[in-house]
């Protein structure tokens, strides 16, 4: 792949197709997904100073109200739940009623991603499955580790945990690890990403790798190459689909029907009831 020089690149018409980029996709886009998004068009290089421009230019756009809004997955607004009326509140219990939608399924599905700024785009595309999500961060802790083995025991269904992850030394090992301290309580693991012949099949960007990282040697060893691959390199709606596919394994549509059929009446007698009969 070829790499554009950081000093050449000419803004506006990157920025142009950035926006088009946003528009055009199928599912919300983080500044990470768009920025190696054009790294794969080869409009601008892999580096640090293009992110942190194309950053302070995407910001600038939605200021002016000239650019799509994109996720931030890092931050978010807490502020105390409060309600103009009786009625109000009415309406929010109603538009909120929910069943557990796991209901009458035959598996405990568990969605799992390496990054915590990776769960709002897993829960922008499955949150209408009602499936737990889970973040490894990493090396996750002993304590997340025993979180979500009592999640698993908790229910006796067979557990599938459906999980993707980076392309480099650490990200190919977390799920070693995480089987070690305790995720073998889980009946099966379906990795969906990131692997060397999807950087292939994707033609994604990858860096160079961390030749510090104590497992680089054996990596290196494994694949032919030291590198690093981001999830986020991948494109969203491909990712998006890589889940589906192992979820449409496991998911019985015609339960999940019934039960949004049972959702909705009850929702109606609900909304009735707080509306004193009247409907």
């Amino acid at each position: 792949m070829t790499q554009p020089q950081p000093s050449r690149l000419h803004w506006p018409p990157i920025i142009d197709r950035a926006r088009e980029i946003v528009v055009a996709s199928a599912v919300a886009m983080t500044l990470r997904m768009l920025f190696y998004s054009l790294v794969s068009e080869e409009l601008i290089p892999n580096a640090t100073y293009p992110y942190k421009r194309l950053s302070a230019l995407t910001a600038e756009g939605r200021r002016q109200e000239m650019f799509p809004t994109l996720i931030d997955p890092t931050r978010e607004i807490y502020r105390p739940l409060a309600f103009a009326g009786l009625d109000d509140l009415a309406e929010w219990v109603r538009s909120g009623y929910r069943l557990d939608r796991t209901e009458g399924q035959t598996h405990q599905l568990v969605l799992g991603v390496e990054k915590a700024t990776q769960v709002a785009s897993l829960q922008t595309w499955f949150r209408d499955l009602g499936v737990p999500i889970v973040a490894l961060r990493g090396y996750t802790s002993q304590s997340h580790v025993d979180e979500i083995s009592e999640l698993i025991a908790a229910d006796p269904r067979p557990s599938v945990l459906v999980y993707a992850g980076d392309f480099d030394p650490s990200g190919v090992d977390i799920l070693r690890d995480f089987r070690r301290r305790g995720a073998d309580r889980f009946d099966a693991i379906e990795q969906v990403a990131l692997s060397w012949e999807q950087v292939e099949e994707h033609d994604l960007p990858p860096r160079l790798g961390k030749a510090t990282d104590s497992r680089a040697r054996a990596f290196a060893a494994r694949h032919g190459r030291l590198v690093q691959v981001e999830l986020e390199a991948l494109p969203p709606t491909v990712l998006r689909d890589l889940y589906q596919q192992v979820i449409d394994q496991f998911l019985d549509t015609s339960a999940f029907a019934n039960l949004l059929a049972e959702e909705e009446t009850q929702r109606a007698e609900a909304a009735a009831r707080l509306n004193g009969g009247r409907g």
